[in-house]
């Protein structure tokens, strides 16, 4: 074996560039990054998921180049996910990759690494155009609306609060599960709600009659339950049977359980992200403008909002009709 063909093995590096320990460096990047607390939870367990292939492989996680990164990147597309039983899909190979360059580039910036390897390798070519979540039509979405209506119980205010905020809104699951009920308002004659959406941006949006008429529902039960005012009430929006925080794992349960008792053939793949595809969709197709759907769902760019929209190849929406129709008009 020639010398340059010695596999590299694991050795402290020359300097203590990272004194405390690689997650510790991960803490620190994800502490200097605007983020959600659920994908800070899911970058720190991709650069684990990295650490322990390179633990495995005796591979100083600082040493590596892009070649390490490519049979990385090879390991995790033959990895079987244990809730389908399938191979992970490109779309979150490329999104573990990413997460994994972002925290390079934070070494980089800490000289601890001359250069970023998954730079240089090659990544999944994600169709931009395409989105594995399943989606609702409108039909489906009133069904699974009239589901949590007709249910009774001590959480069923709630429930429709929630699904009615998903519908309505588009809301993000991360953003949903994060309001408080101080960030409930009103401005210029509209009922209102602010929260702090993906990147840490603050974002506001209003509140339907009836997404207000369903949140207010949920409130005034909640204020007699505890024996107080609706304007006392403080804390998270919405909670369980023990006042804590509603969490996103719930929220896929109460989609699912919902959608079933709607009698939706998919159910069993829904997620709250398909509420908020239905949500991009049908905006599009009552004619609201990309500009505002995307302002909206708190898109950085409109090409996210664009595959969001499941009609967007509908042949009525073709501009053709319209570019007819004001020939027609003018000849007229």
């Amino acid at each position: 074996m020639r010398p340059h063909d010695t596999p590299v093995l694991y050795r402290p590096p020359a300097h203590p560039a990272l004194p405390d320990g690689p997650m510790a460096v991960t803490d620190a990047w994800l502490r200097n990054r605007r983020l959600s607390e659920h994908t800070r939870d899911a970058y720190r367990r991709d650069v684990a998921t990295w650490l322990t292939w390179c633990d495995a492989r005796q591979l100083d996680p600082l040493r590596a180049n892009f070649l390490h990164v490519n049979e990385y990147g090879r390991a995790l597309e033959s990895t079987l996910v244990a809730r389908t039983g399938r191979p992970m899909t490109p779309a979150t190979v490329a999104r573990k990759l990413s997460a994994l360059s972002s925290w390079y580039d934070f070494l980089v910036k800490l000289r601890a690494v001359d250069s970023n390897p998954v730079g240089d390798a090659d990544r999944p070519r994600i169709d931009r155009d395409h989105s594995a979540t399943v989606g609702l039509a409108p039909d489906e979405v009133d069904a699974l609306l009239a589901a949590a209506d007709a249910e009774t119980g001590p959480t069923a205010a709630r429930n429709r609060a929630t699904v009615t905020l998903l519908a309505d809104l588009g809301l993000r699951v991360g953003e949903l599960v994060s309001l408080d009920v101080t960030d409930l308002g009103a401005e210029r004659g509209h009922r209102s709600v602010r929260f702090v959406g993906k990147g840490g941006r603050p974002r506001r949006r209003a509140l339907t009659p009836g997404t207000a008429y369903a949140v207010d529902a949920y409130l005034a039960e909640r204020a007699a339950g505890q024996g107080v005012a609706v304007h006392e009430l403080t804390g998270p929006l919405l909670v369980t049977a023990s006042g804590t925080r509603l969490d996103r794992h719930s929220v896929f349960r109460l989609v699912r359980r919902l959608a079933r008792s709607a009698g939706i053939p998919a159910w069993a793949r829904l997620s709250p992200h398909s509420l908020r595809h239905a949500f991009a969709t049908t905006a599009r197709t009552e004619g609201v403008p990309l500009e505002d759907v995307q302002d909206a769902m708190g898109h950085a760019d409109p090409r996210t909002t664009r595959r969001y929209d499941r009609d967007r190849h509908n042949l009525d929406r073709d501009p053709a009709y319209a570019i007819w129709a004001a020939r027609a008009r003018r000849r007229s």
